[in-house]
């Protein structure tokens, strides 16, 4: 099979494409063809090891000390089973679906062996049958990270919910779900992607760039900031006295992903019935995987950005 992988930290010219072995799916495992991965701001983080001094020792053993330990990069994938061991229940093959590898990466691969219970190694469950592999990849990644902090906020109909990020992965979906509770939302972005996020159904959109975007704030009873606290700026320290006496300031930063199958599966009702829709700004063919990488570190994707590893055609 074809793969691309990662021989030392770096720049994205570090990314190759080699053959390697297919692997074997084991009795409590699943064997999936990867037809769409994902280029995530995490694959940017792994890939290049640009982390703060505090966290250089930490990240280094975790995740391997002069490269990743799993060379394979790529952690949100979509695809088809090919093979399922004789312990696995949920699927069949033939299955279309989608998830994320974890910390064990191996997305950016013809083939993936996947456990079907959710672990630090992954979470699987069926795709949305109304959207490509490639958009799949971004309900998994945005999805999962924008119901997981949404939902710690309890939303409730009428509160107003700011984005910040809005037109990230995680932005866009986030929008897309607090307008589906009820809430009045306001997102955050740069002035190139107002119309972009009003046209996910946010009321209000405020501009983060404007000298005087502060003063565009009003009081929030939800606060997700959907980019991470590695980005900032002077609104966003603004935003977190803008809350209610009970508001809840959220970071996607503030707790591990958690790999959940049975919110994939929530995801994929939520797609099906047209409650959200995952946007890609870009997709790039497999052989573009050093470009993708180089598109996404710029910063200014609207959405997720998704690799095409194999067709259907």
């Amino acid at each position: 099979m074809k793969a691309i992988i990662c021989k030392k930290y770096g720049p994205p010219e570090n990314l190759e494409i080699v053959e390697c072995n297919a692997p074997e799916p084991k009795d409590d495992e699943v064997l999936i063809k990867i037809y769409a991965a994902s280029v995530t701001n995490s694959d940017i983080f792994i890939r290049s090891s640009k982390v703060p001094l505090s966290l250089f020792i930490p990240f280094r053993l975790m995740m391997g000390i002069t490269k990743p330990r799993n060379e394979i990069l790529g952690e949100v994938f979509s695809g088809i089973t090919e093979k399922v061991g004789t312990e696995i229940k949920r699927f069949k093959v033939g299955d279309q679906v989608f998830g994320l590898t974890g910390m064990y990466l191996g997305a950016y691969a013809d083939y993936k062996c996947m456990k079907e219970k959710d672990s630090k190694k992954g979470g699987l469950a069926i795709k949305p049958n109304n959207i490509s592999f490639e958009e799949a990849t971004s309900a998994a990644y945005g999805g999962l990270l924008a119901l997981q902090f949404l939902e710690k906020g309890n939303i409730q109909r009428n509160q107003k919910v700011l984005i910040y990020g809005a037109s990230s992965t995680t932005g866009t979906i986030a929008v897309q779900f607090a307008k589906h509770l009820g809430a009045e939302v306001t997102g955050v972005c740069s002035a190139k992607h107002i119309d972009f996020v009003k046209s996910l159904g946010a009321d209000n959109v405020i501009d983060y760039t404007k000298p005087n975007s502060i003063n565009e704030l009003e009081i929030y009873d939800v606060i997700l900031d959907a980019v991470g606290k590695a980005k900032s700026s002077d609104l966003k320290k603004a935003c977190k006295k803008s809350l209610t006496k009970n508001g809840k300031y959220l970071s996607i930063d503030d707790e591990a992903l958690l790999l959940d199958s049975n919110r994939l599966s929530r995801i994929k009702e939520l797609v099906e019935q047209n409650v959200i829709k995952p946007i890609n700004d870009k997709c790039y063919s497999f052989d573009q995987i050093i470009e993708a990488h180089k598109y996404v570190e710029l910063g200014h994707k609207k959405g997720n950005v998704a690799i095409t590893v194999n067709s259907l055609n």
